[in-house]
């Protein structure tokens, strides 16, 4: 069996071990400590989602975004492979019910066979995640995100596009992205450049987009 290519991620996490840092997990764990407002994508993705909504959170991390969505009342099911940020996501979201797999392995199959719905109202995909794939595996991933959205379920997918924190992050134009999502049938609902719905510019650092099925 093949080897899975190491994901961008792992690179970065790899260098923050070397450094002696704490990285992603801790930084968040100082914000929510702070009272830092860490919310601001779930609150655009309930926006989105009816009441009630099944919802995936696709490279859920410390689970600050799934948990917060747990909270409003919907049903979510996180997904991640980092041990370390699966076990901080238990501890500190332990209602948040979560599957072990990389983002280019998920399929409709393996969350059945967790115990878990094959199709969600709203797949979200936030906080970089997209930029931290391994090489070359963003329409293989976007794909398999569409295979789990409902036929009227929609896809919230953000991420830099500029300055990115990890030095390992690839860089994404917008418009790649939009063919990629093209490629897995999906198309543009509207686009943004922050989570509060600010438009997007040719000068916009970050870009939201929320997708559809091209036929719905």
């Amino acid at each position: 069996m093949t080897r899975a290519r190491q994901t961008r991620w792992e690179q970065a996490r790899g260098q923050e071990r070397a450094a002696g840092q704490g990285g992603y997990g801790a930084h968040f764990a100082r914000l929510i400590d702070q009272g830092a407002d860490i919310e601001g994508e779930a609150r655009l993705a309930d926006a989105l989602a009816p009441r009630g909504a099944r919802i995936l959170d696709a490279g859920s991390g410390m689970g600050r975004v799934g948990g917060a969505l747990r909270r409003r009342g919907h049903a979510v099911v996180g997904v991640d492979f980092d041990p370390e940020v699966l076990e901080q996501s238990r501890r500190t979201f332990p209602e948040l019910p979560l599957v072990d797999s990389r983002l280019d392995h998920l399929t409709p199959e393996l969350l059945s066979g967790a115990g878990f719905p094959a199709a969600y109202d709203l797949v979200v995909c936030v906080g970089n995640v997209m930029i931290l794939l391994a090489p070359e595996t963003e329409r293989l991933v976007l794909a398999n995100l569409a295979a789990v959205v409902a036929p009227e379920g929609r896809l919230l997918v953000g991420f830099s596009l500029t300055g990115a924190p990890a030095a390992t992050s690839r860089r994404y134009p917008a418009e790649e992205f939009v063919q990629d999502a093209a490629s897995a049938g999906l198309e543009v609902a509207s686009r943004f450049a922050t989570y509060d719905l600010r438009p997007f510019t040719d000068r916009s650092t970050y870009a939201v987009h929320v997708l559809r099925h091209a036929s719905a």
